[in-house]
């Protein structure tokens, strides 16, 4: 009994850390003030608990917002409406989706509106339109199933690491693709029928593409400053958007000569160099080529001294690359956790958010808590909690929580000044403050219980009865448990 109560006790840990990870990961995905993309794995993590990840579930979650957007568009809602069609837009593009039409607070079912500008009442046949964009296809190509899609479609779906058909989800038995001719020559003829203008196919660049990337790559090694500060601008720039443009840039061999950039005593190239390798370190397979060609050391080191943007950067490219498990042991190994905690005391907002971010991720594995700990990331993020300017208060608490699994953590956190500041954000906080803070309460009050009753001297126990009823789903469990747990205090009201 006493060891099924155990391992019950850290099943439910873990649950709480996946809703807290899931937290962490809808506030990075929704920030605004960063102009750097999303981590595409922190898009894949989200789209995977949301069950947003198959064509199916995005059409029916397009139609849900659609709806939403009509009902709610403009008014208060408004922002929240566009973090929705955001997110929604960037998993569409993680599963292959293009996305041409959008959704906006004008919305129409214009999904075929590009390719039937000079006849908008005409319908185009289904069987002309490729099932993940829903656009008229203009080279369509069967795969195994037997089922057909347009040919960059279909190979940036399978680009992404996926074996199954998208419509019907079976396994590919090959990765072949054939020509549809039969039904291209239809659409041609239906188009021509109908004077609808066919969308110009893209034209097969990648063989130019592929050379004017590999030269700019060999210039990162020319014995000339300026070509070599044009060329890793060059590729800093090529690498933030296209998600093509990563995986040639490294297969031109750019990883290994961008680290040796990063000790370059030029500050602007470093700067540039690590830049390249944190938006390289977005597709998933360049992370581990990043860290397998030794560039996590170098990457602390710029941390270390670099300049301020190079700095935040480089946090930033920690984060991108701790998103692997074996990463994160690699970086808190190598002393990345020290610099990483400085730049959260010491750093602008946008370098205290990058280092936060990058030390939650950390934090997920046991023994860098420890590190993190003995680096003394505590009193920054007591800070933090405490500075409501500049709103990173949940972040905070997110991190806190993973640490209150280390006893040290425990002792360090569980202070009396913290527990009456966790009170006044049960009480005044955001409904998200609110939430996280309950979180933390609780799991100080699970392994000591005059935290409880620190907490009930504060005047809690009224804020948690409102809390669960009017607060977050999550805030409510929370605020439910913890007051059930206070009922076998003694010293309950």
């Amino acid at each position: 009994v006493e060891l099924m109560q155990s391992q019950l006790r850290r099943a439910k840990r873990r649950t709480e850390t996946q809703d807290i990870e899931l937290a962490m990961d809808i506030m990075v995905v929704f920030s605004k003030k960063d102009d750097r993309n999303a981590d595409s794995a922190i898009l894949e993590r989200l789209a995977k608990k949301l069950e947003l990840q198959t064509i199916p579930d995005l059409k029916s979650e397009t139609v849900a917002v659609k709806k939403l957007v009509k009902e709610r568009g403009g008014g208060q809602s408004a922002e929240t409406i566009q973090q929705i069609v955001d997110v929604l837009n960037k998993f569409k593009q993680i599963a292959g989706v293009k996305e041409t039409s959008g959704i906006t607070n004008n919305v129409d079912d214009v999904s075929q509106a590009k390719c039937l500008k000079k006849c908008p009442s005409l319908s185009i046949p289904n069987d002309f339109l490729c099932p993940i964009t829903l656009e008229i296809m203009t080279d369509p190509v069967i795969v195994a199933t037997g089922q057909t899609y347009e040919r960059s479609s279909i190979q940036k779906w399978l680009g992404s690491g996926h074996r199954t058909c998208p419509k019907t989800r079976q396994p590919l038995a090959h990765l072949s693709l054939a020509p549809n001719y039969a039904l291209r020559n239809l659409i041609a003829n239906w188009c021509e029928m109908y004077n609808v203008e066919l969308p110009k196919r893209e034209a097969d660049t990648k063989a130019v593409q592929v050379k004017e990337i590999s030269t700019i790559v060999q210039n990162l090694s020319s014995g000339r400053l300026e070509v070599q500060r044009e060329s890793v601008i060059e590729i800093r720039k090529l690498s933030k958007e296209n998600p093509d443009n990563r995986v040639l840039i490294a297969s031109a061999g750019a990883i290994p000569r961008l680290i040796n950039l990063l000790s370059y005593p030029d500050s602007k190239i470093q700067e540039h160099a690590v830049t390249a390798l944190l938006n390289l370190s977005i597709d998933e397979t360049n992370k581990r080529i990043i860290a397998k060609e030794g560039a996590i050391p170098a990457i602390v080191e710029v941390l270390q001294n670099g300049s301020l943007e190079a700095r935040e950067n480089s946090a930033a490219a920690l984060f991108s690359l701790s998103m692997v498990d074996e990463n994160k042991v690699t970086i808190g190994s190598l002393n990345g956790i020290p610099p990483l905690v400085d730049l959260l005391k010491n750093g602008t907002v946008r370098g205290k958010k990058d280092a936060a971010t990058a030390l939650f991720n950390l934090s997920l594995n046991q023994v860098n808590k420890g590190r993190a700990i003995k680096a003394g990331i505590i009193a920054p993020l007591l800070q933090l909690v405490t500075d409501k300017h500049l709103g990173m208060v949940d972040e905070a608490l997110s991190i806190l929580f993973l640490l209150l699994s280390n006893p040290e953590g425990r002792n360090s956190i569980g202070q009396m000044p913290f527990i009456q500041t966790l009170v006044e954000l049960i009480k005044e906080g955001t409904p998200k403050n609110k939430e996280c803070a309950t979180a933390v309460l609780l799991e100080l009050g699970i392994n000591n219980s005059s935290h409880v009753l620190a907490a009930l001297q504060f005047g809690v126990y009224d804020h948690l009865v409102e809390l669960s009823k009017n607060g977050t789903s999550r805030a409510q469990r929370k605020a439910n448990t913890l007051l059930h747990h206070m009922s076998k205090c003694e010293q309950v009201p």
